[in-house]
C-alpha cells in the first residue's frame, strides 16, 4: 500500500533582460550537530535558477522571470545562513517534518499508546516540534546541476514521534522548467507522517511590499474551521458566502478586515481548504497572479488539503536578503498537505503510516506570466 503526496513546480519562461543574482555556495557553509551545512545551486538552461541548503531543506531563493523578461527573487529568506539561525522566523522556505501544521494538545493515541508532543504553539504541537525538519542538517548528494537529494532517518522518538523514519527528499529543476520536490518515507512502527515545504511566496519578489493584491483562487467548496488555538473543529464547512470563497479570483486583502470569526482567530488567512477531488493524478489546487509584474503561480496536488497563509505574523523585524524587511502580510504560503490534527480527527483522511508502506508525495507549482 502506499501513501502519496508530491510537490513540483514548472515555470513559463520569457527571454530575460537581466540575469539571477547568486548567493556564493562557499559563503554559506557551517556545521550544525556535526554535519556540515552547504548550499546547492540547480539550474536548467532556461535560466531558471534555485538554491537550497541542507539546512532543513531550505529553498534560500528561486529567480523567476516577469512578463518583461525581468527576474526576480520570489522566495523570502536570508543570504546567510546566520540569518536562518537568528531569525524570529524559523520555517523560511523549510521542509516540514514529521507532521506539518498542528496536533492539538500535542499528544496523539494511536494503537491504544498515548504520545505526547512538544507543545510550541501554545498549548498544541506545530510543524514537527521544537526541532522540526526544518533544523535538521539533512544528508546531501547533488548528482547533476538539476537535482538535489537530501535523506535524513528520524530516530525513534524524536520530538515524541514513533518508529524510525527513513525521509528521502529530491528536488530537480528540469528543462521543462519544473522544480520538482518529491517526499518518500517509511517506518518500521506505526506513526503519523504529513511532510510539506514552507516557502513564503511574494511575486513582486522578495520583500517587494504586500501581497494583500495578489488574486488568489483556491479549488475548494469548503475549508475546516478552527478554534481560537488554530485546532481544526472537525466540522467540514462551506465557503460560500464567507471571506473564505476564493473559488474565482479574488484579491487576498480584500476582505481580509471583514468581521468574520475565522479571520479573527488566524489574524487573517491561516486556514485549510478541502480540494476538490479530480479524476487525474493531480488535482488544482490554487492559482495566484500579480498584476503588475503579470507573474502567475499554480499549484497542483495529490494531496486532499491546502493551507494558506497570509504572512499574518510577519512583522518587519527582520531584515532579509538585500537589505529588505519582510513586513506585515508581504509574503503567503500554500502548502499542500493533509488536514491539521488529523491524528485527533477520525473523520479526516488518516495521515498513519504503517510498517510495510510507502510515503511518496506530489504537489505543483507552475510559475508563468499573464500579460
Amino acid at each position: 500500500m502506499k501513501k502519496i503526496a508530491v510537490l513540483l513546480v514548472s515555470i513559463v519562461l520569457l527571454s530575460c533582460s537581466n540575469e539571477p543574482v547568486l548567493i556564493d555556495e562557499s559563503d554559506f557553509g557551517g556545521v550544525i550537530d556535526g554535519k556540515e551545512v552547504n548550499l546547492f545551486t540547480l539550474k536548467n538552461d532556461s535560466g531558471i535558477v534555485t538554491q537550497i541548503t541542507n539546512f532543513g531543506g531550505r529553498v534560500v531563493n528561486l529567480w523567476v522571470p516577469d512578463k518583461n523578461g525581468n527576474f526576480e527573487d520570489i522566495v523570502i529568506g536570508y543570504e546567510t545562513l546566520d540569518g536562518y539561525l537568528n531569525s524570529s522566523e524559523i520555517y523560511y522556505g523549510a521542509l516540514i517534518g514529521r507532521y506539518g501544521n498542528r496536533i492539538a494538545s500535542g499528544e496523539f493515541v494511536l494503537n491504544d499508546t498515548i504520545y505526547h508532543l512538544a507543545q510550541n504553539d501554545g498549548d498544541n504541537h506545530l510543524h514537527g516540534g521544537v526541532k522540526g525538519f526544518n533544523d535538521v542538517v539533512f544528508d546531501a548528494a547533488q548528482p547533476d546541476e538539476n537535482t538535489l537529494v537530501l535523506t535524513y532517518t528520524s530516530p525513534h522518538m524524536e520530538e515524541g514521534y514513533p518508529g524510525n523514519l527513513d525521509v528521502k527528499v529530491q528536488y530537480r529543476l528540469t528543462s521543462a522548467n519544473e522544480l520538482k520536490i518529491e517526499y518518500w518515507a517509511t517506518t518500521d512502527k506505526a506513526t503519523p507522517v504529513n511532510l510539506t515545504h514552507h516557502s513564503f511566496f511574494n511575486l513582486k519578489g522578495a520583500g517587494n511590499g504586500t501581497v494583500n493584491d495578489h488574486l488568489l483562487q483556491i479549488n475548494a467548496d469548503f475549508y475546516t474551521p478552527v478554534n481560537d488555538g488554530l485546532i481544526p473543529t472537525g466540522e467540514i464547512a462551506p465557503v460560500e458566502g464567507t471571506p473564505m470563497d476564493f473559488r474565482v479570483p479574488t484579491p487576498i486583502g480584500e476582505r481580509i478586515d471583514a468581521d468574520f470569526k475565522q479571520l479573527e482567530f488566524g489574524k487573517g488567512y491561516d486556514h485549510n481548504w478541502v480540494l476538490l477531488p479530480s479524476d487525474e493524478a493531480l488535482t488544482f489546487a490554487a492559482r495566484v497572479l500579480e498584476p503588475n509584474s503579470g507573474r502567475t503561480l499554480e499549484v497542483y496536488t495529490n494531496e486532499p488539503g491546502l493551507q494558506f497563509y497570509g504572512g499574518n505574523f510577519l512583522d518587519g523585524s527582520d531584515t532579509g536578503k538585500y537589505g529588505k524587511t519582510y513586513d506585515h502580510r508581504s509574503a503567503f504560503c500554500l502548502e499542500t498537505q493533509h488536514f491539521p490534527d488529523s491524528p485527533n480527527q477520525e473523520d479526516f483522511p488518516s495521515t498513519i503510516l504503517n510498517p510495510g508502506e510507502e510515503y511518496y508525495s506530489v504537489c505543483v507549482y507552475e510559475f508563468g506570466v499573464e500579460e
